[in-house]
């Protein structure tokens, strides 16, 4: 019988689709930081050492991955300024293709919603 996907795995699953599409972006890892709730997940660089701090979220669809905690975004986003970063959200949904209500598997096919890397802009609002 096949073992249900914890938390952590989730999240991880998550990270590594984010992962794939900031390599093929041309960023480069300067930190990576897998553990739930500890943000960013990854600490990038650009061609031009313009500093990026990533946030992943994974979320069980049908819950919408692109919303986040815009109160606790301003936060982060106060933090990044100190730091003269530029923050990235990637919101990963993941369900079973079975059915919402069940949960995924290790090893076996899960269904993605995916829509790339959202720039949070961190001027003052």
């Amino acid at each position: 019988m096949s073992k249900p996907l914890s938390t952590q795995e989730l999240h991880n699953l998550a990270m590594n689709h984010v992962g794939r599409d900031l390599e093929q972006r041309g960023f480069e890892f300067v930190a990576v930081n897998s553990q739930l709730k500890r943000h960013p997940q990854f600490v990038c660089i650009d061609k031009n050492s313009q500093y990026y701090f990533v946030i992943v979220r994974a979320v069980l669809l049908p819950d919408n991955p692109n919303n986040y905690d815009v109160v606790w975004m301003e936060t982060f986003k106060k933090h990044a300024r100190e730091k003269d970063a530029k923050v990235l959200y990637a919101g990963v949904g993941l369900g079973n293709p079975n059915g919402e209500d069940l949960p995924l598997y290790l090893n076996e096919e899960y269904l993605i919603e995916y829509n790339g890397i959202q720039v949070i802009d961190t001027h003052l609002n």
